[in-house]
């Protein structure tokens, strides 16, 4: 089970916005209404975790988190 964040869509003017941390399968599609109270809602996308590699990375020119070959940054 993966954990997404949700928030609230705002019906009026000013209203603050909940967010949530709900459990679904990745195959299950987004909610468009929380479960328990019925608000409306909709995923939030946050940023991931990717890996980049480049050709200066696989030729040894840099070390795998892009400084160096010594592996010094700056």
């Amino acid at each position: 089970m993966t954990t997404y964040i949700y928030e609230t869509i705002s019906q009026n003017d000013g209203e603050a916005v909940k967010h949530y941390e709900i459990k679904q399968s990745m195959a299950d599609r987004a909610l468009e209404r929380h479960p328990e109270t019925g608000e409306p809602i909709r995923r939030v996308i946050l940023g991931g975790y990717g890996v980049l590699k480049s050709r200066a990375t696989t030729e040894g020119l840099s070390s795998p988190c892009g400084c160096g070959p010594d592996g010094r940054c700056g």
